[in-house]
Formats: structure tokens, C-alpha cells, sequence
């Protein structure tokens, strides 16, 4: 591949490149079902490895877990290289790194609370604009008072927190309703039932884990189990954005390079921005369009162009459209959609080819190296060099256990953050409740007293004018250490109620 101009993708009456330098300017794989978009995908997350980028990608339905072994005697892969003239094929095992939120088949995946932040977990709980800002609120009273949100624990307590106190922090904050806070509370134990607290938590997830190369100087390939995991649409897109606002946030400007650090596809990507609301929507396309400028390649997933926001679609340089089946209104809106979005020189119709492509023939389109887009070239897409399928539970786990990561991540951390601190808190406000009705129980027994005391000198004959009896010097010691005690406890609950929970 060192002697060609760029990474090969296909293959008809020319050849079509993909050049390095113009990765990071994103990509669209689209296609209808059983087209070829998956080997389509796995050849390229191959040529990146092969050239030292790393890869990350999710493996939805097991069928790229197989990286890590070569593609040898795969009659298929033999006909197409044989069709294609490929002289210098060779096949080739990957480095391979597995991942899985839920630790089975793969390395845990965790994030916590506080690092997702209240607009991707607003997403995940699939929350309301009142419920969302409640939950910005529950976040902020948080960050001001020194609180960690590590796990789910955490933020169920800072809500009962939050719904229990919202007096006294609406006119800091705003107004924290008890419907919305039950709402919030509701999503939460949905989320736990799809297998959340599971991805909450520590140790999280170091993301330049994912941007390292091997021995050989070959970039990882970094598989995410997700067949568990897409079983929730919701928490898998929500996932993989969280992982993508990661590298953005992390890496810093990198400017034109040769080559990106890293490329992320995002599998069955009409999840992502299916009934999302416009804010998410709006940070999407700000992501994807300054990412690139981090050295990160994105490239989308999905099966019609029209799947993904206009804005996004314009960001997406590199393109290839496997065939599209016209039988519905939508499916040829989606044709000539995908047909306006290409270059063409006249030699091919490309709204009827887009039809009548075959299997693992597509039409391709990348940006040259500068930085327009080619005209359009219908070509087979050439084979990948490693086993196309999934791999058994033996050579996944030994995969697994020869990974450098492996004890980085498998043990859970619970270090002390929000519900342990508000669990103190409650306990010591309990506590001096206990103390306080003490207090007041024995000031009335006193009172009691000094009643009795007050009647039986009314009942005795004296020459001395009636009145209250003076206190000993131990009553007044008592009741100044009482009433220094009383503002005290006024003082802490104050605190606590406005917020220095530290």
C-alpha cells in the first residue's frame, strides 16, 4: 500500500483512493441492508490500521470481532482479489483491543455522572426542556458545592437532595419541581433496568487508551462489543457520542497533518439524531465540524444519506454509496438525494446506478489532495485482509487477557462522592434534630418546674411581694450554654441547606 497514491478502496474502470491527509474530513458509508456496508467499513478501519491510525469502532452484530485473525481461506475474498488483479494482496491479522460497557466480552467501559454531563444524561433519560433544565440545576448545585457524581447512586441522591431542599435554592438556581425531579427519578431506574449503572462509575475510561499504535507501529483497533448494548438505541448513540465529545474535549489543535490520530465510525447512525432535540443537535454539528481540526476522522454509518442532518452531511467529504432500493417515497427521496450529493462528469446516471448496484459494488467519491471532491467512480470494493465474522469466547478472552489494559479496568473504584457525603450530612442533621428536641424537652421540664415552684410559693403565706424566681448561678450557666447551642444548630442547618455540604 506504501507504493500507492492513497488508501485503495475499490476498484472499476479506474481505482478510487482515499488520501490520508483529507481522512479527517470525515466519511458517509451508506446503504441499504445486506449491501456490503460492513465490509465496507472493515476495510477501511484495516488500510488506517495499516498506515498507524488508530481505529474505534462498535460491533453491533458480532461480525467484526474477527481483526484479530487473518481472512485466509475465505472463497469470496479469493474471487474478488482474483476479479480485482489485486497482485500485492496479503492477508493480515490486526492489533485488536476489545471493549464492552457491560465487561463480558471485552474491557469495561466507564464514565461517570459528572464527566457525561446533564445534557447527554437529559438524552439518555429522554427528558422533557422542564425537565432537562431541573436536571442542569441538580448538576450545578452539585459542581458549586464540591459534590462528585461518579454513579447512579450519587445522582438519585442529589435529586432527593435537591426535591427535598428546593426551597431554598430557587431563587439562586430556579425552580426545582417535585413532578419534574420524579420524572428525572423514573428515567433512572429505566436506565438501570437497560444495564446503566453498569456504565456509570470508576475507574473511567482513559480516552487516549484508545489513540496507541503496536510494536509494529500499527494503529489499534479498537472493538466495542455493542450487541448487548444496542439492544438500548438510546444508550448506545448517547454512548458513542460521549466517547466522540471525549476526543474533542481532550485532544488539543493539531492543524493539517499527513494523517489522523485517530478515525471513529459511528455505526447505524440515524440513531444518533433520531428525535433529538435541536440543542443536542446544534452541539453535533459543532463537534463534527471543529473536530477535525483535533486530527479525529468521523465517519457515519447508516442506510440513507437522508438519515443525517443537512448540516452534518456537509461536513462529510468522503463518501460511498452502496445501492439504495427506490420502492417507497421515501427510498426515492433518498435516491436523489444521495445522487445531487456527488460529482459527475456525465458518464454515469448516477440516480440509476445508485438502484442497480451489487453486492459490494459501490459508488465512491473522496476528496482529492486538495481537498475537492472527485468525480464519482462506480468500482467494487476491495476485500478486507482479515477473517470476516465473529471469533469464539476462547480467543476473545485470550485476547482480553493479553491486553495491556488488562486490570486497568476490570476492578470498580467507589471512592466517597455525592451519596456518601449526603448521607453524612443527613445523619448529622438527624442527629442534631435528636439533640435540639433534647434541648427543648428539657427547657420544657424546667418551665414545668419552676410552674410547680411558682404555685406552692403562691400558696404559702409570705410578707414578700409575689414574682419569679430568680435563676442560680447553674440555671444561668445552663441557659447560655443553651442558647449558644440553639444558634449553633441554626447556623449548620443553614449551611447545609444552602449548600456547603463539604
Amino acid at each position: 500500500m506504501t507504493d500507492l497514491p492513497g488508501i485503495l478502496l475499490g476498484k472499476g474502470v479506474s481505482e478510487a483512493f482515499l488520501y490520508p491527509k483529507m481522512a479527517n474530513r470525515h466519511g458517509l458509508i451508506a446503504g441499504a441492508t445486506g449491501t456490503g456496508k460492513t465490509v465496507t467499513l472493515k476495510v477501511l478501519a484495516e488500510a488506517f490500521s495499516s498506515i498507524g491510525v488508530p481505529v474505534f469502532l462498535a460491533d453491533i452484530k458480532g461480525d467484526l470481532a474477527g481483526m484479530c485473525l487473518s481472512g485466509e481461506g475465505n472463497q469470496k475474498v479469493e474471487e474478488r482479489v482474483k476479479a480485482l488483479e489485486l497482485k500485492d494482496f496479503k492477508y493480515q491479522i490486526f492489533p485488536s483491543v476489545y471493549w464492552d460497557v457491560f465487561g463480558k466480552l471485552g474491557h469495561p467501559v466507564r464514565t461517570t455522572i459528572s464527566e457525561m454531563g446533564p445534557l447527554l444524561i437529559a438524552r439518555l433519560l429522554d427528558l422533557n426542556e422542564t425537565q432537562t433544565g431541573v436536571l442542569n440545576i441538580v448538576f450545578k448545585i452539585a459542581d458549586d458545592t464540591g459534590m462528585l457524581l461518579n454513579d447512579l447512586n450519587d445522582l438519585k441522591a442529589m435529586l432527593r437532595f435537591a426535591g427535598d431542599n428546593a426551597s431554598q435554592y430557587t431563587t439562586e438556581y430556579g425552580t426545582i419541581s417535585k413532578q419534574s425531579v420524579g420524572a428525572i427519578q423514573r428515567g433512572l431506574l429505566t436506565l438501570e433496568e437497560q444495564g446503566g449503572e453498569q456504565f456509570f462509575g470508576e475507574p473511567g475510561l482513559d480516552i487516549f487508551d484508545l489513540i496507541k499504535t503496536d510494536q509494529n507501529g500499527l494503529g489499534n483497533i479498537n472493538i466495542l462489543s455493542a450487541e448487548q448494548l444496542f439492544n438500548s438505541p438510546k444508550v448506545y448513540s448517547t454512548f458513542l457520542l460521549w466517547l466522540l465529545s471525549e476526543l474533542f474535549e481532550e485532544l488539543p489543535e493539531a492543524g493539517d497533518l499527513a494523517k489522523p490520530k485517530i478515525v471513529f465510525f459511528f455505526d447505524e447512525a440515524h440513531l444518533l439524531f433520531n428525535d433529538a432535540p435541536k440543542i443536542l443537535l446544534d452541539k453535533i454539528e459543532q463537534v463534527v465540524r471543529l473536530i477535525r481540526s483535533k486530527g479525529v476522522g468521523v465517519y457515519f454509518i447508516t442506510q440513507n444519506p437522508i438519515d443525517i442532518p443537512e448540516k452534518v452531511l456537509g461536513q462529510l467529504g468522503n463518501r460511498v454509496q452502496h445501492a439504495l432500493r427506490a420502492f417507497t417515497p421515501r427510498d426515492q427521496k433518498a435516491v436523489k438525494a444521495a445522487a445531487e450529493t456527488f460529482r459527475s462528469d456525465g458518464t454515469v446516471d448516477v440516480e440509476k446506478v445508485i438502484t442497480e448496484l451489487k453486492v459490494g459494488e459501490a459508488l465512491i467519491s473522496c476528496l482529492d489532495t486538495e481537498g475537492r471532491p472527485s468525480i464519482v467512480q462506480q468500482v467494487f470494493v476491495v476485500p478486507p485482509k482479515s477473517k470476516i465474522g465473529t471469533i469464539d469466547m476462547i480467543k476473545r478472552t485470550e485476547m482480553i487477557n493479553s491486553s495491556v489494559y488488562m486490570n486497568k479496568y476490570e476492578a470498580v473504584i467507589d471512592r466517597e462522592s455525592a451519596y456518601e457525603m449526603l448521607q453524612r450530612k443527613i445523619e448529622h442533621q438527624s442527629k442534631l434534630q435528636k439533640e435540639e428536641a433534647l434541648a427543648k424537652d428539657a427547657e420544657k421540664a424546667r418551665q414545668a418546674e419552676r410552674r410547680y415552684d411558682y404555685d406552692t410559693v403562691r400558696k404559702t403565706p409570705s410578707r414578700t411581694s409575689p414574682g419569679r424566681k430568680k435563676d442560680t448561678a447553674v440555671e444561668k450557666m445552663a441557659k447560655s450554654a443553651m442558647s449558644t447551642f440553639s444558634r449553633q444548630i441554626g447556623r449548620e442547618l443553614v449551611r447545609g441547606i444552602l449548600g456547603s455540604l463539604l
